[in-house]
């Protein structure tokens, strides 16, 4: 008579989430104060990384991810799947070494990771920089339309009976005598559940509060350039090493690294940056220009041309870098997706199918004991 499951977020994370579980039988209704996939998906590159990951359980959860995606993309149909492999370039002699131990690190733990010899790597990128130091390649890289998969997921849900509910907001969760969950409050009553999935990307930590549950999730704030169309001239997603530091940096400050890549449509995109400034909607031209500038030093044939547009957005940042996956011991019935920060697109699929594992009592098919609620990166900074 109600929904199984609410999940509050409808971005990829939470269209997955909500794909997975009814594919599990349950009912689900899917909320957002906005329309879906409008806040960070649609901020999003649409990576599907492996190479940006050390071993440990970030990595465990993108490789199960990456065997996922493949088969959600011949269900969903066009999303604009890429299976096109990833480049990593050190540029310097001093980044060379740490670039190679670190794909023997990977290797060690499955990942298909090549180094790339020096006189092979302009094969691969014939519009690469000459002072490339060091090349790996990563082929299980691979790229999608973050906005056309997170609409394609919630397509799927409405066709198997889930309720989409955009420009919903939810003020907070209705508990029962018992203190378990019984429902979400919206702004024309109480929607009723057994279970509430908080998919909240950066919101998280504040929808969690009203909960009654803080965890500590914070925005994180990335901005992207868009050149005009460029077909061919960027053929993998290709960064500098120096990427993954950026990534795990505990810096409130700016960080930017060089990160370009072709789209299925043409334009090049040009990112990354990471800068902690709460919710604050600016685009700042000097983040552009470090962006442009860091890109042109890894493809000159980028100089010349035109940026067409810069976009930006809001990424879920947990303290220790590892994405909130499982249940709240706090208050049964409340579930936590999220944290994922700019790898949210490449990691929902596997996102979704551990918190549909865990709603419906499946066994997850990995450990989850790292991407816990209950740790203190999580709860004490809150």
């Amino acid at each position: 008579m109600y929904p199984d499951v609410v999940v509050v977020g409808a971005g990829v994370i939470g269209a997955a989430c909500a794909h997975a579980l009814t594919a599990a039988g349950c009912a689900v209704t899917v909320v957002d104060r906005g329309a879906p996939a409008s806040g960070t998906t649609a901020a999003g590159e649409g990576n599907v990384l492996v190479s940006d990951k050390a071993p440990g359980p970030e990595l465990d959860l993108a490789m199960l991810s990456r065997r996922l995606w493949p088969a959600l993309a011949d269900e969903l149909g066009d999303i604009e799947w890429e299976a096109k492999g990833g480049l990593v370039v050190a540029t310097t002699e001093a980044a060379a070494q740490p670039l190679l131990d670190f794909m023997r690190d990977q290797r060690a733990v499955g990942v298909d990771a090549r180094e790339v010899p020096a006189g092979l790597v302009h094969e691969l990128e014939p519009h690469l920089t000459r002072a490339v130091t060091a090349a790996v390649h990563y082929p299980q890289d691979a790229q999608l339309q973050p906005v056309l998969a997170a609409t394609a997921l919630l397509a799927e849900v409405t066709r198997r009976g889930g309720v989409i509910r955009p420009h919903t907001p939810v003020s907070t969760v209705d508990t029962g005598r018992d203190g378990r969950v019984r429902g979400v409050r919206v702004a024309d009553g109480v929607i009723p559940c057994g279970a509430v999935i908080n998919a909240c990307g950066p919101w998280a930590g504040d929808f969690a509060r009203a909960a009654g549950v803080p965890i500590a999730i914070l925005p994180r704030r990335g901005i992207v350039l868009v050149t005009a169309a460029l077909p061919l001239v960027v053929r993998h997603k290709v960064y500098d090493a120096d990427y993954v530091g950026a990534v795990v940096s505990d810096d409130a400050a700016l960080q930017t690294s060089s990160v370009v890549e072709s789209t299925a449509a043409g334009p090049v995109l040009i990112g990354s940056s990471r800068q902690r400034v709460g919710f604050a909607e600016r685009v700042d031209a000097h983040v552009l220009r470090a962006l442009a500038r860091k890109a042109v030093g890894l493809f000159p044939v980028l100089a010349t041309v035109p940026v067409m547009r810069a976009y930006g957005g809001f990424r879920p940042y947990a303290p220790d870098h590892v994405p909130v996956i499982g249940p709240d011991p706090r208050l049964p019935g409340m579930w936590h997706a999220t944290g994922h920060e700019g790898a949210g697109i490449g990691l929902a699929a596997a996102t979704g199918r551990l918190i549909a594992d865990l709603v419906t009592g499946a066994a997850p098919v990995i450990d989850l004991a790292p991407f816990r609620v209950d740790r203190p990166a999580v709860l004490e900074a809150a």
